[in-house]
């Protein structure tokens, strides 16, 4: 079974720390982990430095078959226009190996790429795809090398809702049938309620708060991390589900007129 957990994570860039402090107990394969905060609060620099492209103070501990094999999904795959959709992918499988593509291979790309609805759109060149078709692409390129470990950065920022909830959905149950480590950076605090089953907060480059979402997403939170007023309801299905009424800047201002 593989696992993660840092200990003391830092990123530098120079002499300039950014990130800093980060001590997450082991994370088990086997379910998402959402990575929350506000903008530039951190979540990419710390997801570079798991993923081995930043360095930093901290230990990083791997555990199990999950050495060399942590992929990380940027939020921009820099994906290049010359490419099919397909072409990229089958690039992605091969990085570091022979490019000869075994039938194996041909047939976990084609998994990949009817799993996440894109087979139709496998040869049309990345630069004539949507934003969200792109990302869906470079989901695809992530899975196809098999990941243990996936870092995934705002992957479903361009998705449309369906899409959103169709690709949480499918990482979910990778990460189940796979026993992957899955952290996904996300804004939307209900998805992450709704299908991680941990959260890490980080905030002005610390992590502010770690453990089971339903303990962690709470009016506190929203009030001291994100500088909104706010509550946790239960929906008719019983579930918890945020409702912001506004930021505390504009509720002062308000109160003043």
């Amino acid at each position: 079974m593989v696992s993660l957990a840092l200990e003391g994570v830092g990123v530098r860039y120079g002499h300039t720390e950014v990130v800093g402090g980060v001590t997450v107990p082991t994370l088990r394969g086997g379910g998402l982990t959402a990575v929350i905060g506000p903008n530039a609060a951190g979540k990419s620099s710390l997801f570079k430095r798991i993923a081995g492209l930043a360095s930093g103070p901290g230990t990083v501990h791997v555990e199990g078959d999950g050495a060399g094999s942590i992929r990380y999904m940027p939020q921009d795959t820099g994906a290049n226009a010359v490419l099919t959709l397909y072409e990229s992918v089958v690039l992605a499988a091969k990085l570091g190996s022979s490019l000869r593509v075994s039938d194996a291979e041909l047939a976990h790309i084609d998994e990949i790429l009817d799993a996440l609805r894109i087979a139709d759109i496998a040869f049309r060149n990345l630069g004539e795809l949507s934003g969200g078709q792109r990302q869906l692409a470079g989901i695809a390129q992530a899975l196809v090398r098999r990941p243990r470990i996936l870092l995934m950065d705002e992957p479903t920022a361009a998705l449309d809702l369906h899409r959103q909830m169709e690709v949480l959905s499918l990482m979910r149950g990778l990460a189940r049938r796979d026993d992957m480590v899955v952290l996904i950076a996300i804004h939307d605090l209900n998805h992450a309620l709704r299908f991680c089953a941990d959260t890490i907060v980080v905030a002005n480059g610390r992590m502010a708060a770690c453990g089971p979402s339903a303990e962690i997403v709470t009016a506190e939170l929203l009030r001291d991390v994100y500088r909104v007023s706010g509550r946790i309801e239960r929906c008719s299905h019983g579930l918890p589900h945020v409702i912001v009424d506004g930021p505390l800047e504009a509720g002062a201002v308000q109160a003043t007129l």
